[in-house]
């Protein structure tokens, strides 16, 4: 990376309280499921519906806690949503059936989904002039936060013990609350006063909402890396059964290391519109070598394998760098919150929809799937750069009435 800290001040605070929250997760991320399974003994399918329908929870609570970010203040609110994310994960120890199960797991994704939204106007507040390469280097912290906390979580999958499974549940909470107290340090964001116009704006900006989804389609790349090849690299391919491991660390160390930099090359709309459209380009070449990888000697399958990942790792960080852009600068200052909140949702159906949707193309009929979904992926870039100027086009048309908005906000 090409600065291992941020800026002293609210920008280290929020790196910390990120990367803390980071590493609970990457505990979650890597044997929650198994948590569930192999501990509290639930049935794989209400785990799996149980999930879905804690998505949909997600999708809707965004939006709302965004707007009240926004009217209320970000810091409170954001802390808020960090100590019910911890109260939910808490409760996984006490889930001993469905509908507990459910219960937490709902609460658990609403509180995430929250939280992301009403971490957006922290983040655009104390970013700088450029919140979108403070946000870039918070998606670096990360990764870094998501893999030591992957770690820990291979120890408690390899022991195997319901006592291990639920240190590690009280571990997540733990990191959830040390994250909500650093930012006891962190300077208080006043409230953004109503602008006048819509209560709900960013549910009525059709050019936002069209990036929104347009970003949405991209998105599903991020399940490519950890569900589809996978998959694919085991039913499909001779290449050795570790390589898995392979090309997750080969991605995660590419976007530790490259995320900042590339982010630093998009600083407008339409440059942003420019770098989705590269990320969908280097998705269908991905897409392409990953499908050839299938009846070929395991050293070429892996070459090209781990080649694949490469070229799909740059899409990835191109595609973030232009999420982070599009989604910073074509949102109203005085409506962060909201308008972040309605971005997330395309990335939350993404989540919802991805891998059923890899599985069935990419999996299940086999090579042809992986052109199509890499053919997708490119078209979504080529649509993006002209929802791009509809939306700055538009914003020109508004610009009046947002700056005597943001004039009211500032002062």
């Amino acid at each position: 990376m090409p600065r291992l800290l941020p800026n002293a001040g609210p920008q280290r605070v929020l790196a910390a309280s990120n990367f803390v929250y980071t590493v609970g997760s990457g505990l979650y991320l890597t044997a929650g499921v198994l948590y569930f399974t192999q501990a509290v003994h639930l049935p794989a399918d209400q785990v799996g519906l149980g999930l879905g329908i804690a998505g949909l929870v997600a999708l809707a609570l965004g939006v709302a806690v965004g707007h009240l970010a926004d009217r209320y203040g970000a810091r409170g609110v954001y802390a808020a949503t960090l100590m019910v994310q911890a109260l939910a994960t808490a409760g996984f120890v006490l889930a001993d059936s469905f509908w507990p199960f459910l219960f937490v797991v709902c609460a658990a994704a609403g509180a995430k989904a929250a939280g992301i939204a009403a971490r957006s106007p922290l983040i655009r507040h104390y970013g700088g002039d450029r919140p979108q390469e403070f946000r870039a280097y918070l998606r670096a912290v990360t990764n870094v936060g998501v893999s030591l906390g992957a770690v820990g979580a291979g120890w408690v999958v390899q022991v195997g013990t319901s006592t291990a499974y639920r240190l590690m549940v009280i571990g997540n909470a733990i990191a959830f609350v040390v994250s909500a107290a650093l930012l006891v340090f962190l300077p208080r964001v006043m409230p953004v006063p109503a602008s006048g116009g819509p209560r709900w704006g960013a549910l009525r900006d059709r050019p936002y909402l069209l990036l929104t989804t347009l970003d949405g389609i991209m998105a599903i790349q991020f399940k490519v890396l950890t569900v589809a090849i996978p998959l694919w690299l085991v039913g499909a391919t001779t290449a050795p059964h570790w390589l898995i491991s392979g090309t997750m660390l080969t991605g995660t160390v590419i976007v530790i290391a490259f995320q900042v930099r590339a982010s630093r090359n998009v600083v407008s709309p339409a440059a942003g519109g420019n770098a989705y459209r590269r990320a969908g380009f280097a998705f269908l070449v991905s897409c392409s070598m990953i499908s050839l990888s299938a009846g070929i000697p395991a050293w070429a399958a892996a070459t090209l394998l781990i080649a694949g990942v490469v070229i799909h790792t740059a899409g990835e960080l191109w595609h973030s760098a232009a999420g982070f852009e599009v989604s910073f600068a074509l949102a109203p200052r005085h409506a962060t919150g909201q308008y972040l909140g309605v971005f997330g949702l395309g990335a939350g159906l993404a989540e919802a929809v991805g891998p059923g949707l890899l599985i069935s193309l990419c999996i299940t009929w086999g090579r042809p799937g992986w052109y199509v979904v890499g053919a997708v992926f490119a078209l979504t870039g080529l649509a993006a750069p002209l929802a791009v100027r509809w939306a700055q086009n538009q914003r020109n048309a508004r610009q009046p009435h947002l700056q005597a908005a943001e004039n009211a906000a500032a002062a």
